[in-house]
Parts: C-alpha cells; structure tokens; sequence
C-alpha cells in the first residue's frame, strides 16, 4: 500500500513539474502574445501581467512541494 502511494505521489509530482515547466516556457517564448490575449479581458500593464505570471509560476510549484513532494517524503521516511 505504502509503495502504491509513493508511485502514485511520485507521478504526481513529475506531471505537475513538467506542467510548471510547458507554463513557464510558454510564457518566456510567447510572453507578447500571451499578453494581448490576456488584455482583451483585463486591464493589466506589461509589469502587472508579469507579476502575475511569476507569482502564479511560484504558488503553483509551492503547491506542488506542499502537495506532492512533501507527501512522498513523509512516505519514503516510515517506509
């Protein structure tokens, strides 16, 4: 049981660094047309759509540490 956990926490958190890092690479490639797309519905300056994006970038992958990795190692430690 203890195993399938570890497994199933371990994907976890290797899809949710990979989905951080496609966001990221999306965003540093694409950043203009990103936002254009993103002002046709806010009014955001280029600082403020930064901002945003950084701080998404970082409380996705601290949720990430608290959510997935966190659990695998307090699983990996009583295994």
């Amino acid at each position: 049981m203890i195993h399938t956990l570890m497994t199933f926490f371990l994907y976890c958190t290797i899809f949710n660094y990979v989905m951080v890092t496609v966001w990221f690479v999306w965003f540093y490639f694409n950043h203009d047309a990103l936002y254009r797309l993103h002002t046709r519905w806010f009014k955001l300056t280029v600082e403020q759509f930064d901002m945003l994006m950084y701080g998404g970038i970082g409380l996705y992958k601290l949720g990430v540490l608290l959510f997935n990795v966190a659990p695998l190692l307090a699983l990996w430690l009583i295994d």
